[in-house]
């Protein structure tokens, strides 16, 4: 996939101040046990419910535990116009 950002791109971005829109996509449970401050929490069912509140033109950092669910979420997203992009590794890779 094209439209990959590795995790350390995605702290190097919140590190150096920007404020990059991330949606975390994991379950209710999974987030429990924590999720970065500056996401937002959008179930990967959810998605398609929620599309109305994003922008076309901004970029979005999908976020899962693992990568896989955030990949089929990126895809979806870029089949309907949005400017999204796979966090590789998801949590399991930022909480190293």
């Amino acid at each position: 996939m094209d439209y990959e950002i590795t995790a350390g791109e995605l702290l190097s971005k919140l590190e150096q101040g920007e404020n990059p829109n991330i949606i975390d996509i994991r379950e209710e449970f999974e987030v429990q046990v924590g999720m970065l401050d500056a996401a937002i929490h959008i179930p990967m069912n959810d998605i398609p419910d929620n599309m109305h509140t994003l922008k076309v033109n901004e970029p979005y950092y999908i976020l899962c535990a693992h990568g896989v669910r955030s990949e089929k979420v990126t895809e979806y997203l870029r089949e309907h116009d949005f400017n999204a992009y796979n966090v590789l590794g998801g949590m399991a890779a930022i909480e190293r």
